[in-house]
């Protein structure tokens, strides 16, 4: 059983980090943030955890098409782990693959400018990731039964 509460998802770049909030439910993902990768980072993800009510963080993980986990899985594993002990929150990775892609579609279809789509990839990105990780809870608990 899940545990109640919103979930917070992270779409950690080399720059930049898109923020996600998941509603109480666990049944829809919003972009709520971008923060910049940096010193503050973990600060700044904290006080988002704080302030959206978060219990778990869902971070997306930098796969390979092959599945295979490369230098930048390595990097995000190493950012989160420098990291965790200022935000206090229970981890699970989710695999990321085309996420980015998906999110830019998504603006341009929505008609979104590319200097406006550029301050709000991110967090689409993360609110992609983190609806992928809940859409398949949901249908783990629905198959499950």
């Amino acid at each position: 059983m899940r545990e109640p509460g919103r979930l917070l998802g992270l779409d950690i770049g080399g720059k930049r980090i898109g923020v996600a909030i998941s509603d109480e439910m666990g049944i829809i993902a919003s972009p709520a943030a971008m923060v910049l990768r940096g010193a503050t980072s973990g600060r700044e993800i904290r006080d988002h955890v704080t302030r959206l009510g978060a219990v778990r963080l869902i971070v997306g993980l930098p796969v390979g098409m092959s599945g295979r986990e490369g230098p930048q899985a390595r990097d995000v594993r190493e950012f989160v782990d420098s990291i965790a002990g200022d935000i206090g929150l229970p981890v699970e990775y989710w695999d990321e693959r085309l996420t980015t892609s998906i999110a830019e579609k998504h603006l341009i279809a929505s008609g979104s400018r590319r200097e406006k789509r550029k301050h709000q990839v991110d967090a689409v990105a993360a609110a992609v990731i983190l609806q992928g990780y809940l859409d398949s809870r949901q249908w783990a608990a629905k198959h499950a039964r």
